[in-house]
C-alpha cells in the first residue's frame, strides 16, 4: 500500500504522457511539464553518461540504478507503455468519432498549460520575451509545414529518429507530427509492422542519440537560463495551438498502412464556417465545455 501511495501518482503521470503521445499534435512533454516531473525526467535521461557506463562496466548495479534515477524511470515508462498499449485504441476511436470534442479538450489543456508554465517566469526582460516569441514562431512554422518527399537513406532515417524523439520531449510539439512533416511517418510505421530490423535499428539509434543529447541541452538551458528557457517552452505550447484547433477542413488525404484514406493536410476554419465547408455540425457548445474541462484539469494539477 505504501508503494502504491508513493509511486501511484507517478505511474498515472506516465499514463497521461502515453495518452498524449498517441495524439498527433500533442506532446507527452506538455503533460510532463504540467505534472511537475519535466526537469526530473530530463535529469534522469541526462544521467546516462560516462559515469553510468563506468558503473555498468564495474557491475555496480545499485550505484547505477541510483545514478540514473532508475525507479523513477521504471515507474514512469511503465505508465507510458501501458497507456500506449491500452489507450491508443480509445484515443483513435475518439479522434474518429468525436474529433471536435477531443481536440477541444486538448486545446483548453494546452492553452492553460502555457499560462501555468509562463507564470513561473520571475523576471520578464527583453531576452525572455524574445525567447517566447521565437518559441511561438518555431512551433507555428512546424504545424503549417507541408509534409515533404524525403529520401529513405540510412542517414536520413537516423536523423528522423533524432529529430522526432527531441520533439516528443518538447512541450507542445508532437514527434509523430514531425515524422509526418519529414515524410517518414508511414515509412517508420510500416517498418515496425513488417519488423524491418535494419530500419528499426537505425531509427532507434537516432532516437537514443537525439534523446541523450537534447535532454542535456534543455537541462543546461534550464540550469543556466531558467526564465529564458521557460519562455521558450511556453512559446512552443502557444505555437502548437494552431495544430490542435478543433475545427479543420481537409485539404488533401493519404492512404495509411491499413489501406485507409485519412486526412493528410488540413486548414483551420472558424466554427461558423465549419458546417458550410465540411457539411458537419461544429458542436460549438460541447467544444467550449471540453475546453473548460481541459483547462480545469491543468488548474487542478497545478493546485495539488
Amino acid at each position: 500500500m505504501n508503494y502504491l501511495r508513493k509511486y501511484g501518482p507517478l505511474f498515472l503521470k506516465g499514463v497521461a504522457m502515453g495518452g498524449a503521445d498517441v495524439v498527433p499534435g500533442v506532446s507527452g512533454g506538455t503533460l510532463a511539464f504540467i505534472t511537475g516531473i519535466y526537469e526530473r525526467l530530463l535529469d534522469a535521461i541526462s544521467s546516462f553518461d560516462k559515469d553510468a557506463l563506468q558503473y555498468a562496466l564495474r557491475f555496480r548495479w545499485q550505484a547505477l540504478w541510483k545514478h540514473i534515477d532508475g525507479t523513477f524511470l521504471l515507474v514512469l515508462l511503465s505508465g507510458i507503455a501501458l497507456s500506449i498499449a491500452t489507450l491508443a485504441k480509445v484515443i483513435h476511436f475518439l479522434l474518429d468519432e468525436y474529433p471536435i470534442q477531443l481536440w477541444s479538450f486538448f486545446f483548453g489543456l494546452v492553452i492553460i498549460a502555457a499560462y501555468v508554465v509562463a507564470k513561473d517566469i520571475s523576471h520578464w526582460r527583453g531576452s525572455v520575451i524574445i525567447a517566447g516569441v521565437v518559441g511561438i514562431a518555431i512551433a507555428y512554422f512546424i504545424t503549417v509545414a507541408t509534409p515533404a518527399q524525403t529520401p529513405t537513406d540510412t542517414w536520413f532515417i537516423f536523423l528522423s529518429g533524432a529529430i522526432a524523439i527531441c520533439a516528443m520531449i518538447l512541450p507542445g510539439i508532437s514527434g509523430s507530427f514531425i515524422l509526418l512533416i519529414l515524410g517518414k511517418y508511414e515509412y517508420i510505421v510500416t517498418a515496425l509492422t513488417e519488423l524491418n530490423l535494419l530500419v528499426i535499428a537505425v531509427f532507434g539509434a537516432g532516437c537514443v542519440v537525439g534523446l541523450l543529447s537534447f535532454a542535456r541541452l534543455i537541462s543546461w538551458l534550464l540550469d543556466r537560463f531558467y526564465n529564458t528557457a521557460i519562455a521558450l517552452l511556453a512559446g512552443f505550447m502557444i505555437g502548437s495551438l494552431n495544430k490542435i484547433w478543433p475545427w479543420k477542413e481537409v485539404v488533401s488525404t493519404r492512404t495509411n498502412s491499413k489501406g485507409e484514406e485519412v486526412p493528410f493536410i488540413t486548414e483551420n476554419v472558424l466554427p461558423s464556417a465549419y458546417e458550410q465547408v465540411t457539411g458537419q455540425t461544429p458542436y460549438l457548445g460541447q467544444a467550449i465545455l471540453f475546453m473548460i474541462i481541459g483547462a480545469g484539469v491543468v488548474l487542478a494539477i497545478d493546485l495539488v
